[in-house]
């Protein structure tokens, strides 16, 4: 049924009206590859997360008082749990469009719609998130090595919300850990363990590298002196840090609440999760709870007792943690949030080199999925995903990544085919050449290496060993392979506007808010914006990030660089003519995917509500029929989307257009950019 309030209101409809009008369940996305990674990320999603975040109390008090108690454009318009499903439905969309395109836009997407659902607020916690983006672009060409960390992130997230559709191996040692029942005929207990995988992997896998602010700066310093070919270590500067408490320190409500958990005092991160690690993992690897501590809290200051690395997996657990004691947040803490702390801290270096030693030439066990689940998964997709990573550092830009993927999870398996640049045949035919000729001279000294082609097709298979060295696969076979095609960037959409970091927040806000006075303060524009439901809410991020689409259409762009180009200060008559049509699409596309249907049954059908108040009631049967008068059936085309748009009245066309205009004077009120023209 996968959405099923949406179901519960159709009947409900069918019951009162004595119609089949709606809901509908959307149609499920498209996937070439019906066992590849946008198929059964999506399917997970869908079928598996069912009833995700209802509340039967809530439901429960509706029926009693005839109040509805959702959110859709306004408040009360649909019932609560129905509101969960579309939040649901959000996601899904969100991420099939992140997986087809790759860009940082889309992934920020996936990441509002994660904090909305699970930690409450997008405006709570923009910055913990948008600061990551915006310091690795500005930043990150200032060191040598140095690829991308925030759609590499949600790429991470998809990987393995695939395996956990996939591989039943993993559902069943997730369940045992966190106490669910393992038969998988029981959809009760199913349901709940993939809800609970959605939130926790969610909270694990997107901020697995939000620290990476305080390791770029370390980089920084080394790759000044690694340019001139000297080696990192005793004879460079480096940086150490001080005051790590500051970050690293437990509030005593946070106390207050681990010493509920576990009945100990806690007083920083590193204590509470070098507890949780040596728990998990000591007995099996040989290292108590003294030995944790001391690695973890040393990575910060002592950088030269780790070969001169900085570990950004400790300050993105701090920093994490931090986020989730905010504003009383302490109070809900659980073991599970701690489990992803703890994951997240051992990712980087911590258990390759201080745990199991994979580089050793006999290393311990490679972790096993039962020891600790969302380990195991951040560490196997994290390394899985190095596709399609924007290379920032100056030796990065000029190695060979693989630039795309086909994976194929049948079999309980991962099988990746890892997509090279054809264009690069060249170099990789001077590499095939080193690569023989050292095997001939009987394989002496170090294998030529063409990071990272050589790594997936030398007969080492150096990637997917190391994989398995550090992680059990013997229950999710992996087998990677390099291919070579042509480049195909056409699903990038990428344009000329371009600026640090794009906002988008902050715009939609401004946005919404466009008809108040310029004196209305941030945080009742903010407030005015969090009364929509997510669905409103991203749909208005929507417009603002199409905006430099449209501008590209226009044959301008906006930067935040002085150019010499004449500069746009408002649209023309003709430009709206370009503007508009764009937008109505883009707004009928959205709402199809979104699951709504043609009709204007809401406009005719009977309403219980006095005359005074039946345009709200028109408004909420409108949400919830999920019908528009505007949305679209059959086939689009641009002629089928442009042709109802073109007989709208006036008023209604200029809702596509008249927000862009305000949109120019919001980007030079946010960013300092301004719009030019070719």
């Amino acid at each position: 049924m996968a959405y099923t309030a949406l179901e519960y209101m159709r009947l409900d409809n069918l019951e009162r009206f004595g119609e089949d009008l709606g809901p509908m369940q959307p149609a499920f996305p498209v996937c070439a590859e019906p066992n590849g990674l946008k198929s059964a990320a999506l399917r997970f999603v869908r079928e598996e997360c069912e009833r995700l975040r209802f509340d039967r109390k809530k439901e429960r008090l509706e029926r009693k008082n005839g109040v509805l108690l959702g959110r859709s454009l306004r408040m009360g318009q649909i019932p609560y749990n129905m509101q969960m499903d579309v939040d649901r439905m959000c996601l899904e969309r969100a991420l099939g469009v992140f997986i087809d395109s790759g860009v940082s836009e889309d992934a920020y997407m996936v990441y509002y719609c994660y904090l909305e659902m699970f930690l409450g607020s997008y405006g709570r916690s923009k910055k913990m998130v948008e600061l990551l983006s915006e310091y690795e672009e500005n930043g990150s060409s200032l060191l040598l090595k140095h690829r991308d960390h925030y759609s590499h992130s949600v790429y991470v997230f998809a990987l393995g919300l695939a395996i956990y559709e996939t591989n039943a191996a993993f559902r069943r040692e997730f369940k045992r850990f966190y106490g669910f029942d393992t038969d998988e005929n029981n959809l009760r207990q199913r349901r709940s363990a993939a809800n609970t995988f959605l939130e926790f992997w969610g909270l694990t896998a997107l901020f697995h590298d939000i620290g990476y602010p305080f390791e770029l700066p370390y980089e920084q310093v080394l790759s000044y002196f690694e340019v001139d070919r000297q080696e990192r270590g005793a004879g460079c500067p480096y940086l150490a840090y001080r005051n790590v408490g500051a970050l690293t320190g437990l509030d005593a409500a946070a106390q207050a609440r681990l010493r509920e958990l576990y009945g100990l005092r806690f007083g920083t991160v590193g204590e509470l999760l070098a507890h949780d690690l040596a728990e998990k993992l000591g007995g099996a690897y040989g290292f108590d709870e003294a030995f944790m501590r001391d690695v973890i809290e040393s990575k910060p200051v002592a950088p030269e007792q780790f070969g001169y690395f900085m570990d950004h997996a400790v300050f993105s657990a701090a920093r994490l943690c931090r986020e989730l004691c905010r504003d009383g947040g302490a109070r809900s803490l659980t073991k599970k949030h701690v489990d992803a702390l703890s994951a997240i801290v051992l990712h980087n270096s911590i258990f390759k080199f201080k745990v199991n030693y994979y580089k050793d030439e006999k290393p311990k066990p490679p972790l096993r999925m039962d020891q600790h689940p969302l380990a195991w998964m951040l560490m196997l997709c994290d390394e899985l995903q190095c596709w399609d990573r924007t290379a920032y550092g100056r030796n990065s830009r000029t190695e060979l990544h693989p630039l795309g993927v086909r994976f194929d999870f049948s079999n309980e398996g991962v099988r990746g085919s890892y997509h090279y640049d054809l264009a690069e045949q060249e170099k990789i035919d001077a590499f095939t050449v080193r690569y023989r000729a050292w095997e001939a001279a009987g394989e002496k000294g170090k294998a030529p290496r063409l990071k990272a082609y050589s790594d997936m097709a030398e007969k080492e298979q150096r990637f997917a060993a190391d994989i398995r060295r550090i992680v059990d696969t013997s229950e999710c076979p992996l087998s990677v392979e390099p291919d070579l095609r042509p480049v195909d960037r056409e699903n990038k959409h990428t344009y000329l506007s371009d600026s640090s970091f794009l906002h988008l927040y902050d715009f939609a806000v401004a946005l919404h808010g466009r008809s108040l006075p310029p004196s209305t303060p941030t945080w009742e524009l903010e407030s005015r914006f969090e009364r929509m439901s997510l669905a409103y809410q991203l749909s208005t991020i929507g417009r603002a990030r199409c905006f430099s689409r449209y501008l590209d259409a226009l044959g301008c762009f906006f930067t935040d660089r002085p150019v010499d180009y004449d500069m746009v200060t408002e649209f023309t008559p003709e430009q709206v003519e370009t503007i508009a049509p764009m937008e109505h699409e883009r707004w009928v596309h959205e709402h199809r995917e979104m699951g709504w249907q043609h009709g204007d049954d809401y406009q005719h059908l009977p309403v219980r509500a006095s005359l005074r108040d039946r345009n709200r009631a028109r408004a909420a049967l409108r949400e919830q029929l999920r019908m528009h008068v505007l949305a679209m059936d059959g086939e689009l085309t641009p002629e089928s989307v442009y042709a109802p748009y073109r007989s709208l009245p006036e008023r209604e066309q200029g809702k596509d257009w008249k927000p862009f205009n305000t949109m120019l004077r919001l980007l030079k009120q946010f960013d300092g950019l301004r719009i030019y023209k070719l």
